[in-house]
């Protein structure tokens, strides 16, 4: 007869034989930046994140280094937008000034991501270039989104942010080739030593809700069903991470974590590459709403520290290395007591 309670039989036994631990060194967080100044602006779907003015991100980067966190992704909210997303690759763009200020501040102490997408770019909110289709009978026109026209431009924003001093750029927009495209032409301009991390599954999911409010970027029409992933497959998954892979990504991601860590896993077992998961919006306030509605229970001191930390673990036991997620600076000072 086993008898595995004698490994769990105190907190230093369990520390002493635990199989995966979560590091501080494995969190990113993300940030919503804006234009303007002294802007410090709350989310009310997400509590406790805001959306920044850029001398206000810098103080608040200061205090994400301060508790040990070195790594973040931004998202910008231009001050205005047009069809074709034309301030997402403008060199005085949000986020080409943000990064500028924060390599000009911190150097090489934080490996700075920037999320190349043009949905908080555009006024109807899809991540791409829209080309009309004919319309047949007496339906109304329909749109779709143009993959080889949003290549051009995924690739000039790309370019733009590796101009500014982005170390790593992130194309989240799900265009066939679109890792390959920008590859090519940050090789060409010199940018070699840019890496890459690919949005490669990226699921339309549900839980993106609160991300939309918080950028801007909600749809005006229709849905992403045309290019994000169907939640229903898992081989369809391990394709676009291949793909990824052959086209040159340094880095894979999975978007959403929580209900897709069977993906995560078999994505970790098959490919020898480094594999991100962002804990998006959703997962985050979902923990926040509950913790909330727990407030008054005699269990409630400790909850949300509790839960956030398990499901972090989950997603790293996963097979996950990096971990994008709302509560990394949270996440670092708990780890740092723990």
């Amino acid at each position: 007869m086993y008898k595995l309670k004698r490994l769990r039989v105190s907190k230093a036994m369990r520390d002493l034989t635990a199989q995966v631990n979560l590091g501080i060194h494995n969190l990113v967080m993300p940030y919503f930046v804006r234009e303007g100044k002294k802007i410090r602006q709350p989310i009310e779907a997400m509590p406790g994140v805001f959306r920044f003015s850029r001398d206000e991100l810098l103080k608040e980067v200061e205090q994400l280094r301060l508790a040990g966190v070195h790594s973040l992704i931004l998202f910008g909210l231009p001050g205005e937008k047009d069809d074709a997303g034309l301030k997402a690759y403008s060199e005085n763009g949000v986020i080409q000034k943000a990064v500028r200020a924060l390599k000009k501040n911190f150097g090489d102490e934080l490996a700075i991501i920037t999320d190349v997408c043009l949905c908080g770019y555009t006024k109807h909110g899809h991540c791409g270039i829209l080309k009309r289709q004919k319309a047949k009978g007496k339906r109304q026109k329909e749109f779709s989104i143009d993959n080889d026209e949003t290549l051009k431009v995924l690739v000039k924003i790309a370019l733009s942010h590796a101009r500014a001093g982005a170390d790593i750029v992130a194309p989240s927009s799900m265009m066939d080739g679109q890792v390959q495209a920008i590859r090519q032409e940050l090789d060409k301009n010199g940018f070699s030593e840019t890496a890459i991390m690919g949005y490669s599954a990226k699921f339309a999911s549900n839980f993106y809700g609160p991300f939309r409010e918080a950028a801007g970027s909600g749809m005006k029409f229709g849905d992403r069903k045309s290019y994000q992933m169907d939640f229903r497959n898992s081989d369809e998954a391990l394709r676009e991470i291949e793909a990824d892979i052959q086209e040159g990504a340094d880095i894979l991601m999975v978007k959403p974590a929580l209900a897709y860590l069977d993906i995560i896993a078999k994505a970790k077992e098959r490919f020898a590459v480094p594999l991100a998961a962002f804990n998006v919006s959703g997962e985050y306030s979902m923990v926040k709403t509950y913790c909330k509605s727990t407030v008054h229970s005699p269990q409630s001191t400790g909850i949300e520290k509790e839960l956030a930390l398990e499901i972090l673990t989950a997603i790293k036991r996963a097979g996950a290395d990096i971990i994008i997620t709302y509560y990394a600076k949270e996440a670092a000072g708990w780890l740092k007591k723990t």
